[in-house]
């Protein structure tokens, strides 16, 4: 498992709480979130840093977390 700075752990959580704002309030549950965490650090280990790249990477996610969980 990769180690990340504190800076990057912040821009990290930040782009999950964005991500999670996209998802229907209704299905905001913490298997969402877990699930969405996921492809939040994969991408950070995979080198992808910036908050913006953090965000598609979950984001582009979102409905396939939905379908999976539903």
């Amino acid at each position: 498992m990769p180690m990340f700075d504190s800076q990057l752990i912040e821009i990290m959580r930040s782009a999950l709480q964005e991500v999670m704002t996209r998802v229907p309030s209704d299905l905001r549950t913490d298997a969402v979130k877990a699930h969405l965490a996921e492809f939040v650090l994969k991408a950070a280990a995979e080198g992808q840093t910036e908050y913006d790249q953090l965000v598609s990477a979950a984001a582009d996610q979102i409905s396939v977390v939905l379908k999976l969980l539903a």
